[in-house]
């Protein structure tokens, strides 16, 4: 694999390493890039053809719920859907996009946004209210690492319409999108509702 790929006005995006990883969805060849000083992670699974499209998840980081499985979001139960699909697929990619935490504006940020919730904001009103923005998110990385790793044609497990636009703006073909819908909880149904009604995110 090539070291360094440019992407446009993005900065470099470079290969650091890859492995085998065995997780409890399956085995995957982990890749580790480096962009903006920052390292993201690829998972891997089959043969990528650059004339064939992939099934892809860019998911972005979320401590709070990949890791500790907080049902203020719906952040791990996507991880793991697109995990077990993509595996089921036999063919595909996730992307784990590292400093995307809180739709990029860190974890501290984050609890901040959570506590403005809880007096009845919803998540855009409390960015917005801690004088943040709304979706920070850059995904030129992950559509760099894409192409780097020969994805050009994307099926993308994807509920958020930024995304899509994203990888389409970056000369990525998404053949498809592939809705990732996951079930509402006491705790995590406002925030779904947001998503679906102030951030456009094709949810029912």
């Amino acid at each position: 694999m090539s070291e360094t790929l440019t992407l446009s006005a993005a900065a470099p995006v470079r290969w650091l390493s890859s492995a085998r990883l065995p997780t409890r969805h399956g085995a995957f060849t982990a890749h580790a890039f480096a962009a903006d000083g920052v390292e993201h992670l690829a998972l891997t699974v089959g043969v990528l053809d650059p004339a064939r499209p992939a099934l892809v998840r860019l998911h972005s980081e979320c401590l709070t719920g990949d890791v500790l499985g907080s049902r203020r979001c719906d952040c791990g139960e996507q991880l793991d859907q697109a995990l077990q699909r993509i595996q089921a697929e036999g063919v595909g990619v996730l992307l784990y996009l590292r400093g995307h935490e809180g739709r990029g504006i860190g974890l501290g940020h984050k609890l901040s946004a959570y506590r403005l919730q809880e007096q009845g904001l919803d998540t855009v009103e409390a960015n917005l209210a801690l004088g943040l923005p709304v979706d920070s998110r850059d995904y030129r990385a992950a559509a760099a690492m894409l192409q780097a790793l020969g994805v050009r044609q994307v099926r993308l497990l994807s509920n958020n319409p930024r995304k899509l636009a994203a990888l389409d703006a970056a000369g990525l073909e998404v053949v498809e999108r592939v809705a990732l819908a996951t079930e509402a909880q006491a705790d995590n149904r406002r925030y779904l509702d947001a998503k679906r009604t102030r951030l456009g995110h094709w949810l029912p």
